[in-house]
């Protein structure tokens, strides 16, 4: 992000005028295009209003930009005085597509971090810079010479990442399968991605928990599918509102996250588990199951996934290291029967060609050394800490105010509010005070309810989060 030298001789406005002739000139607004109104650019530079009017005049007067009253300010499309030229009109393109934008609230919560990456942080859902094993994973890369063959690599991973896999599934997650079942890829996202895009067809009717974090990704609707919302109570989903779902939209598919739920923490019963595998058997009905926090179970011992208890074959299962690790190394994979691993495979290599082999030889070496069992003993110990931080700060800052029942594992704590404000205002007197979370209705829930994830915010900034959110709502309380 370009910031300006308060301390040059050169002219604050002239600064601003000739960053934004560059960006011009570079193409990066094409003719036509709107600039940031005067007050958000002053807000985004931290400076005076008046300090970009006189800039935008500056441009004004060089013929670069135009003003009109209700319609903004626009780059000249006879910017230089030459004759107009046919550019391409981008904004359509950029509306167009048939792949969605972000939500609304997802792309403010991004706009705002940018803006201001001092902000208190509970909207990203990643471990912070304390909680991953650098320290592991530079002694590590300092220990072995990654001096193989850098191109590229087998569509379906690194073939050591694999087998490393095996034994960790195998060990931690009570999965049995082999290299050739299981598929590499950038993360939980990306495994959704191919699933959506390649094993179903738009129209194709698909089963969601409701609240969800599927319900956050529009990649869902760019794919043309229908998502049909299965309740999540403290147990999770009920295996008998599949099988209505089934009947009435013949639903192709079932997307889950077990255990510790994203956003509500919850962890799926016992008793559900053998129900849903029945139902999806009985009805040859695929569930996939994304599993991205169950190592963070707080006690040590995380429940078992589904895919463990999956003895014919119904579940596509989902891991990434992003929630026990570092979410930079871009690692994550799925297991499935071979006949689907390699569909996904031949897509994903018209896509990139495969990962960068580096951090999946990393990632093989992490998994395999002794460093892997004592990370995960730090990071759960350092998670309930902070999760601990966040409903002490809850208790002493809103009593009475918010509702929530504590996790056991996993980054996130669902809140729902016991006064009746607007989530869209909420977030912006949030944002004005300093903090960030993600509204409830992101996921797919009513107005009221918030997720505060506490693994990126530091342990210091916790409370004091709290209380300006506690200041945000007081607010708009008080303003009804």
């Amino acid at each position: 992000m370009w910031e300006l030298e308060r301390k040059s001789k050169i002219p604050i406005y002239k600064q601003i005028t000739d960053h934004l002739e560059r960006r011009i000139s570079y193409g990066e607004f094409p003719p036509g295009s709107l600039l940031p109104s005067e007050r958000k650019l002053a807000e985004q530079l931290g400076v005076n209003r008046s300090t970009v009017i006189l800039a935008f005049a500056e441009l004004r007067s060089m013929g670069i930009i135009e003003s009109q009253t209700g319609s903004g300010t626009r780059v000249s499309k006879t910017k230089w005085g030459a004759t107009p030229k046919h550019t391409p009109n981008w904004s359509r393109y950029a509306e167009g597509g048939s792949f969605l934008p972000n939500l609304p609230f997802m792309r403010r919560i991004r706009e705002a971090l940018n803006q201001n990456p001092s902000l208190i942080d509970f909207a990203s859902g990643e471990l912070s810079a304390d909680l991953a094993p650098n320290d592991e994973i530079t002694t590590l890369m300092s220990e072995n010479k990654y001096t193989s063959y850098l191109g590229y690599d087998n569509p379906q991973g690194y073939i050591p990442l694999r087998q490393a896999l095996v034994s960790y599934l195998d060990q931690h997650r009570g999965i049995k399968t082999t290299e050739s079942s299981i598929l590499i890829t950038s993360g939980s996202q990306q495994s959704l991605y191919l699933i959506t895009q390649c094993l179903l067809s738009p129209g194709d009717a698909v089963a969601i928990e409701d609240p969800s974090y599927c319900y956050s990704l529009p990649m869902f609707q760019s794919a043309g599918l229908r998502l049909f919302r299965l309740p999540v109570d403290s147990q999770g989903v009920c295996p008998e509102d599949i099988r209505a779902l089934y009947k009435k939209h013949r639903i192709k598919m079932v997307f889950m996250n077990p255990n510790y739920q994203n956003p509500t923490g919850t962890v799926f019963g016992a008793e559900r588990r053998k129900q849903l595998l029945d139902v999806a058997s009985e009805l040859a009905l695929p569930i996939v199951e994304d599993d991205p926090f169950s190592l963070t179970d707080y006690e040590g011992s995380p429940p078992s996934p589904l895919k463990s208890m999956d003895s014919i074959g119904s579940v596509l299962y989902i891991g990434s290291f992003s929630k026990i690790a570092a979410s930079g190394m871009r690692i994550g994979w799925m297991v499935a029967p071979n006949s689907i691993v390699e569909r996904l495979a031949d897509a994903r290599q018209q896509m990139d060609f495969g990962l960068s082999v580096i951090p999946q030889q990393v990632a093989a070496q992490f998994l395999k050394s002794n460093y892997f069992e004592p990370h995960l003993d730090r990071l759960r110990m350092q998670l309930q800490y902070k999760r601990d931080l966040l409903i002490e700060a809850l208790q002493k800052e809103l009593p009475g105010l918010v509702t929530f029942t504590a996790p056991q594992g996993g980054l996130h704590l669902w809140c729902k509010l016991v006064p009746d404000v607007h989530d869209g205002k909420l977030l912006e007197e949030s944002i004005k005070r300093g903090i960030v979370f993600v509204p409830g209705s992101v996921y797919g829930s009513d107005s009221g309810f918030v997720r505060f994830t506490f693994a990126r915010a530091k342990e210091a900034e916790i409370g004091l989060g709290i209380s300006k959110f506690a200041d945000a709502l007081r607010e708009l309380m008080n303003s009804k």
